[in-house]
């Protein structure tokens, strides 16, 4: 991993930006180090950073007409729709934010969910309507009551208030009376509601927002009409709100810095919102339009505040006749007016709010690090503070919402990298948001709270959600400190461990060569130029050597050059005996195999032989098996042996290491098919212990698929339990019976009776007699295992593409790991707790990880994650070797070459051309040194370098060299005797 100072160097330092410098900001994160910048980060925020909450009134408060509260647009917009926006759903939820999580009679409820959390700060926003309950005076006193004893009971626990103004909840009366935003006199209405907040709350308060989003205010509320009030005004009535509302926010930021900051010593700031766009190719066109994007959105507002009080070039220039202009005195009285940058990044609008054409034809992202960077050069480097960000979970999720879990942990590790290598000066986050409530333009068909609100209970409780014990968690610790788990261990695996890598099937090139073809030819010197065939006369037949095979030598050229140990195949049943039985045998390929294991014995390299692994064509069975049923027919079982027994007589005396199936594919068998081939494993197994191991002294087992399976909210106990099953249907199913108790997994049996009897499914898993029983028990020498990646499991159904309705289960991505091009999840640890879970389960037996590897997109920047991924896998593997005393005894990486395994080879293949990758020697290195031996790792002398005569071991490893050097010597003496014994002739002739 590269070290974080060195990953500073590498990225530089923000400039201090001004308008434009942002469009650095796609070219920046293009070039930086992969796959070490999309690492996860394991650090701290700095001291005092801000963790907090936040929610909004309207979409939690209730009490629409409670306490002398006037109607707002969105009371008016929700009631007045067909099917109102939150009702239609079973359990007839609340209709709008008429009770939502009713806030308003829950007041210490929400503040005891704070204390909870452990929160530096709260945002919540002022119901304009419920202090002015017609947009003006006269004041109302219970809303009034309501703020002054949210703001005491914050204060009692510590936890500052951040106070929005307006956060889209603009009352009735003042859109009945001037139009609302499309008026200007709003502006000054404005600045007569904010002065009776300061007047009233601010000496509780010291971060004050404006109002929220201005951008969904002015272009949904008044130029679609997607959003209250509803009115469908187009462009120009849209940047003429956005004007009124600039114009707003900075009366009130004028109002508090003449009037009140003296006193009161608050900041400032307005809640801007944002996506992010990416280029659909790295050009300077497409460049330069994410840059118009992102100006037409957030630097629509920040542009006039935070540079010069004008609007950005790309909307003048574009929208000339439609933008209102700013006279100079204007662009000095809006210009600098925010104390820091106060940053909404999310769901809201994030694929939801952002007009399509606003995108430029670019592609929208969730990237919040890239939006940080591009705010701090774009803007002279300001303070920003996060005050909204999170994503969301489906309406139906309960308690255990890992989708939000894993987008807030994503945002929360983008921050993180934002401030330590990007330099960004972010100095608080805010979840949104604290609680479950009316979700604006979505009601109530997603939620995005940390607590659970059940809007159909009368006493609306708060249930923490999973998402509480994440963030309470992170609160505590201040970020992802780095812990010892995670860091790389020194040391180095035993003598005799197996290094080897996979080739599902090797290369048969079973072309004669010209010494093993009978017919003899004449050369046609005349005519054609070409050779005859002689009809009717053949020459003797010569028996068929290794060396006629060419294909073989090159293979086994290139995994020397590996200096692997052990080579791992898989033999093509379908091809040695095409029927299925002995009545036709494909000689040449069997006397194929035999040369190619024959010539990896020569080099000291170990050949691990599968008699079968499935393929995508019948399964890789002979056809006429295939065709009958496969594995559900219980003929097969004895075929298998009668095959079996075939290749330990052909080639059990060159094969010491054979596995007699290669990872059945359990997500695709029948019950009646893994039970038969759970015994045709263990007549095998049994007929090799009986006939042939005591002459040809080897070793058998099976090699399963083992993925590692995590509950996707760590403290479930729900998630435990699906995660359980999963290991015990992917690999239980198999193991159980042949490592542990000779039958299949309690849990399966238990889950498939609950399974028929309440939903009347019918499938029936098998039983053994007690003989079958005896049989399949103990039918291993050795636990072999293919491991590629982790993956992450729940019981709340969130994804109906990813959620599987016979287990139950639903599939859950942590988008912080990293990913292949292929989209597998690169989580090394999960190789170490599989292996901790074997040795737990099935005890001390020995372990190998018979394949293990990752896909490239075949360039060779993705092959540095192919690097990372070996560097890390086995360093896991050591750990659990060294640390957890799992008996782990080889490892292989899957695979060989992309011509047999494209995109997963440590060669390439082009043009008929092998090339190494960089991957390859980085496995080279880690064989030589037998894992990762440190300074005060002991020297690992194995016996075979044991020698009292260390030019004796130099000799004995280079016997063919030795052999030819030899050749030359003799033939050069021969040569040099002729020589003089002839030149004496001639003299002696002369003479």
């Amino acid at each position: 991993m590269v070290p974080v100072a060195l990953l500073l160097l590498f990225l530089g330092q923000p400039l201090l930006g001004e308008p434009g410098q942002g469009a650095g900001t796609w070219s920046r994160f293009a070039r930086l180090p992969y796959p070490q910048d999309q690492l996860f980060l394991h650090d701290t925020f700095p001291d005092g950073f801000l963790w907090g909450a936040g929610s909004a009134a309207y979409q939690t408060e209730g009490g629409w007409h409670q306490g002398g509260k006037g109607a707002s647009v969105w009371d008016t917009f929700v009631h007045r729709q067909a099917t109102p926006l939150g009702s239609g759903q079973s359990g007839s939820p609340p209709v709008g934010g008429d009770v939502a999580s009713d806030s308003y009679n829950n007041l210490y409820r929400d503040v005891e969910g704070l204390r909870l959390l452990g929160v530096s700060h709260y945002r919540f926003s002022l119901s304009w309507a419920r202090l002015l309950p017609n947009g003006t005076a006269p004041l109302n006193l219970a809303g009034l009551a309501h703020y002054r004893r949210l703001l005491g009971r914050l204060r009692e626990l510590g936890v500052e208030p951040v106070v929005t103004l307006y956060h889209w909840d603009l009352p009735q009366g003042l859109q009945d009376a001037f139009g609302g935003w499309a008026s200007p006199v709003l502006p000054q209405l404005f600045r007569d509601y904010a002065e009776l907040c300061f007047r009233h709350f601010g000496g509780q308060v010291r971060y004050w927002l404006t109002m929220d989003n201005p951008y969904v205010v002015a272009w949904h509320g008044y130029s679609t009409g997607r959003l209250p009030p509803g009115v469908q005004g187009g462009p120009r009535l849209g940047y003429r709100a956005a004007h009124h509302l600039l114009q707003a926010h900075a009366k009130v930021w004028h109002l508090y810095n003449d009037h009140f900051r003296p006193t009161q010593r608050g900041k400032v700031s307005i809640a801007l919102s944002s996506h992010w766009i990416k280029p659909q190719h790295m050009t300077e066109k497409n460049i330069k339009e994410c840059q118009k994007s992102l100006d037409f959105v957030l630097g629509w507002f920040a542009k006039p505040i935070f540079i010069d009080g004008d609007y950005p070039e790309s909307m003048r220039s574009n929208l000339s006749s439609l933008l209102p202009k700013f006279s100079e005195a204007e662009k000095k009285y809006i210009k600098g007016t925010a104390d820091f940058f106060a940053l909404s990044f999310g769901a809201t609008l994030s694929f939801q709010l952002l007009d399509s054409h606003m995108k430029f034809q670019q592609l929208e992202s969730i990237s919040l690090r890239q939006l940080l960077y591009w705010i701090s050069s774009e803007y002279n480097n300001p303070q920003i503070f996060i005050v909204e960000n999170s994503w969301f979970v489906s309406g139906s999720t309960k308690r255990d919402d890992a989708k939000y879990i894993y987008y807030l942990k994503k945002f929360i590790m983008e921050t993180l990298k934002a401030i330590r290598y990007d330099s960004v000066n972010v100095f608080g986050y805010t979840v949104w948001s604290l609680l479950d409530g009316f979700e604006w333009h979505r009601g109530y068909s997603i939620r995005r709270g940390l607590f659970y609100v059940d809007f159909q209970s009368h006493d609306k409780k708060l249930m923490p959600k999973s998402s509480v014990l994440f963030y309470q968690k992170l609160i505590e610790k201040n970020g992802f400190p780095p812990l010892s788990e995670n860091q790389p261990i020194e040391g180095v695996f035993p003598c005799g461990f197996a290094w080897g890598v996979v080739d599902n099937y090797i290369q048969v090139d079973t072309t004669p060569t010209q010494f093993v073809d009978s017919n003899v030819y004449v050369w046609d010197v005349h005519q054609t130029k070409k050779l005859i065939k002689v009809d009717g006369i053949f020459t003797t037949k010569r028996k068929r050597h290794c060396v006629d095979f060419a294909a073989i030598r090159l293979q086994i050229s290139l995994l020397q050059e590996m200096h692997v140990t052990h080579f791992h195949f898989s033999l093509k049943w379908s091809l040695i005996l095409p029927s299925g039985n002995l009545s036709l045998i494909n000689h040449t390929l069997v006397c194929y195999y035999q040369c190619f294991v024959s010539e990896l014995l020569r080099v000291n390299i170990t050949p691990v032989v599968a008699l079968w692994q499935p393929m995508a064509e019948n399964q890789e069975l002979p056809v006429s098996l295939a065709k009958y049923g496969a594995w559900d027919n219980p003929d097969t079982i004895e075929a298998f042996v009668e095959y079996a027994r075939f290749c330990f007589m052909t080639l059990g005396d060159h094969v010491k290491f054979w596995i007699t199936m290669n990872e059945p594919p359990v997500k695709n068998l029948t019950y009646t098919a893994g039970h038969n081939l759970l015994k045709a494993h263990a007549k095998a197994w049994h007929l090799y212990d009986k006939e042939f191991r005591r002459s040809q002294k080897g070793k058998i087992s099976i090699a399963l698929q083992a993925d590692w399976v995590e509950p996707a909210c760590p403290l479930s106990r729900n998630d435990q339990e699906v995660a359980d099953r999963i290991l015990e249907f992917d690999i239980g199913w198999l193991a159980e019976p042949i490592f542990g108790n000779g039958d299949y997994p309690q849990v399966m049996r238990a889950w498939l009776h609950r399974r028929n009897s309440v939903d009347l499914y019918n499938f029936h898993l098998p039983y053994f007699s007690e003989d079958e029983k005896k049989l399949i028990q103990g039918s291993f020498d050795f636990f072999a295992l293919s491991h590629y990646t982790t993956t992450l499991v729940g019981w709340e159904k969130e994804d109906a593409l990813k959620y599987d309705h016979y287990l139950e289960v639903q599939l859950i991505n942590d988008i912080t790991w990293l990913h292949s091009p292929g989209r597998a999840a690169v989580v090394p640890w999960g190789l170490r707790k599989l292996l901790k879970w074997v040795k737990s389960k099935y005890g001390d037996v020995p372990v190998y990880v018979m394949a293990n590897g990752i896909d490239d997109d075949q360039n060779m920047v993705h092959d540095k994650l192919r690097v990372y991924y070996l560097q890390n896998y086995i360093n896991e593997a050591l750990k659990a070797y060294t640390l957890d005393n799992v008996n782990l005894q080889g490892y292989f990486v899957y695979s060989f070459n992309d011509k047999t395994a494209p995109k997963y080879g440590l060669f390439s293949y082009a043009a008929n051309q092998y090339e190494p990758k960089p991957s390859m020697k980085h496995y080279r290195e880690i064989i030589d040194s037998s894992g990762f031996p440190g300074a005060a790792t002991p020297e690992l002398l194995c016996p075979e370098e044991i020698s009292s005569c260390p030019e004796c071991h130099f000799f004995r490893n280079r016997k063919s060299l030795l052999a030819f050097i030899s050749f030359v010597f003799v033939a050069f003496v021969v040569t040099i005797v002729f020589i003089t014994y002839y030149s004496k002739r001639i003299e002696r002739r002369y003479k």
